[in-house]
């Protein structure tokens, strides 16, 4: 069986409800011993409806602080300028062409002997005639020889200047040194002696025997003083002595050297034992 259910009311609101009844009747109002208020448990009572009183929960409102804090930063850059270093200009240096040096060039203008030698003294080394061309590249003391690279040859060889034409200034090159072809079938003579009479100087010498066709007798390079200057001369001969005229008034002494000459070439040279 259904039992019935009935609400219990608080004491509080009983009292509300009886204070005008107790104040008409004039009765000493005896006030109440504070009652605690209950501590909500998580037990909850379930009224009807119409006694549920209802518990109107109002939220304070939380103050929230906002704090904006704004922290500009204002940074300024202040770019020191890049010097710029004024460049130095250096010169370019002029380059100074050095001239192609031309040789002097000589035509031949009549048959004449090409010699090893500035002289005529010296062997024949090669013929040259009327319009042969030939290069100068050297040259004796005075100019009055030349030394020359023919056109048609692959040897040089000295021509006298006086059988030809010069296009050139032959006096610009250096005097060039003579170069003899060397014999290997004879040697120089022996018994070389020289006798001083006055100016005069006889040279002498043995006689070296060669073949027929072989011999070119004898030649003799020299400087001897003449006219108070010191003169190179070369002298050849099929003999065995020689006279040179030779002064004493030079501030240089007097020398020379004989060879012993073969067809094609020279023997080794022989100091002169000058006066």
């Amino acid at each position: 069986m259904k039992k019935s259910y009935i609400p219990s009311i608080p004491v509080f609101f009983i009292l509300i409800i009886l204070a005008p009844l107790i104040g008409s009747c004039n009765l000493p109002l005896v006030k109440p011993a504070p009652t605690e208020t209950p501590t909500p448990t998580s037990t909850s009572t379930t009224l009807p409806p119409s006694l549920t009183p209802t518990v109107s929960m109002t939220s304070s409102p939380t103050t929230t602080t906002t704090t904006t804090s704004t922290l500009t930063l204002t940074s300024t850059i202040t770019l020191t300028p890049t010097r710029t270093q004024t460049p130095t200009i250096t010169p370019t240096p002029t380059i100074t062409l050095t001239p192609t040096y031309s040789f002097p060039k000589f035509t031949t203008l009549m048959q004449a002997f090409c010699r090893y030698g500035p002289g005529t003294a010296y062997l024949y080394a090669w013929g040259m005639y009327p319009g042969d061309k030939a290069l100068v590249w050297g040259r004796n003391e005075s100019g009055t020889w030349l030394w020359v690279q023919p056109a048609n040859i692959k040897y040089q060889c000295w021509i006298a200047k006086s059988v030809g034409e010069v296009e050139g200034d032959v006096m610009v090159l250096d005097v060039a040194p003579v170069r003899l072809p060397h014999s290997s079938l004879y040697g120089p003579p022996n018994k070389v002696g020289a006798e001083r009479n006055g100016d005069q100087v006889v040279v002498s010498w043995s006689t070296v025997r060669m073949t027929e066709d072989k011999n070119r007798g004898y030649m003799i390079e020299a400087n001897v003083c003449q006219g108070k200057v010191l003169t190179w001369i070369a002298v050849a001969t099929m003999g065995t002595s020689l006279t040179f005229k030779d002064e004493s008034s030079c501030s240089k002494p007097s020398n020379g050297q004989l060879y012993t000459v073969e067809k094609h070439s020279y023997s080794d040279p022989e100091p002169i034992p000058w006066p």
